[in-house]
């Protein structure tokens, strides 16, 4: 196992890491913008008002995600495992 393996490795596994938090940090920033808009405009500054909509929203993108989540990592390990014997010959 070369150093240059090891970096190609966590820098394939931080991009999808990164990639695979995208959905739910894009929906959750958007929904807070909307909430704090909402609150600002309304002079509610209620913390459960910006909590709840978030988890929801949140949550819900997770479920609509899961599938394309899972291909990712599935695809990932796949590659991981079929490389096996590359690493270690």
């Amino acid at each position: 196992m070369t150093p240059d393996f090891v970096v190609g490795f966590a820098k394939n596994a931080i991009e999808l890491t990164l990639l695979l938090s995208l959905p739910m940090l894009g929906v959750g920033l958007i929904v807070g913008v909307i909430v704090s808009i909402i609150q600002a405009a309304t002079q509610i500054q209620e913390m459960t008002l910006s909590f709840i909509p978030k988890i929801l929203a949140i949550f819900l993108a997770l479920l609509f995600s899961f599938p394309w989540l899972m291909d990712k990592m599935l695809e990932f390990t796949r590659h991981l495992f079929e490389s096996i014997p590359h690493i270690i010959g």
